[in-house]
């Protein structure tokens, strides 16, 4: 299966710092900072997921020069008089490899941004759920599913009928976040298609690692593990289905 393209934005701030005094004649100390982020299929900013990490080769003059971050926006934030071209390793998730760009810091401008395309590996269940967050992903049978902010008519009510009849999975009485899973299961299937899909967009746009999701493109199924998803999006899930259901 062929890889997919995905635009990576490395967005850089600096200023100077007056109250510092500089170490370089006729060069001021400055801090900066530099962030990683994505772009969507239209256009917007969005958190990178697709990155397990992302690793900033700084200038040899620096303390521990090489800095690892493992949660976006991957931002490194230091100080500093001089200019210079670093590397910047980006950790694709799902053990899906690892892609190097070049970055310029320089001191034109208190603001820049760059952007790269990427090729990302598609063979990886896991990794190609993340990649729907930012645009079209290709199902098993080699054609093109829309991410979620592009979702058809059509593939919406595949989509919420198949969260409606498979239930999600829960114990007797179970409760969680002070949340009574049972109900909230129950609330589930009292939602309208629309009100369904956004419930399948808060919880992909809160996804981690820890929650047991699957989102079967080709089935049009979504299902979910509610015990696994986190206390505060449960409690967010559960006031969405209290104003939009009859429970």
């Amino acid at each position: 299966m062929s890889d997919l393209k995905r635009t990576v934005r490395i967005t850089t701030t600096q200023n100077v710092l007056k109250d510092i005094p500089p170490i370089e004649k006729g060069f001021p100390m400055r801090k900066w900072s530099i962030s990683v982020s994505l772009l969507n299929d239209q256009g917007k900013e969005i958190p990178a997921t697709i990155f397990d990490k992302v690793t900033y080769h700084l200038h040899p003059t620096f303390e521990n020069p090489v800095r690892v971050f493992k949660q976006p926006p991957f931002k490194i934030e230091e100080q500093g008089w001089g200019e210079f071209d670093m590397k910047i390793a980006l950790t694709i998730a799902e053990k899906g490899g690892e892609r190097k760009i070049s970055h310029d810091l320089n001191f034109l401008k208190e603001k820049y941004i760059v952007d790269h395309v990427i090729s990302v590996p598609t063979n990886k269940p896991g990794l190609l759920a993340l990649l729907a967050e930012s645009g079209p992903v290709p199902s098993s049978e080699g054609a093109t599913t829309p991410g979620l902010s592009s979702v058809t008519e059509k593939r919406k009510t595949s989509l919420v009928g198949d969260v409606k009849a498979k239930k999600v999975k829960t114990s007797s009485g179970a409760v969680k976040g002070g949340v009574d899973l049972e109900k909230l299961a129950d609330g589930l299937t009292k939602l309208s298609e629309d009100d369904l899909l956004g419930v399948v967009q808060m919880v992909t746009d809160n996804r981690s690692p820890e929650m047991n999701i699957k989102n079967d493109v080709d089935e049009g199924e979504f299902t979910m593990d509610l015990y696994s998803l986190p206390d505060s999006l449960l409690k967010s899930l559960w006031e969405y289905v209290k104003k939009h259901a009859d429970v």
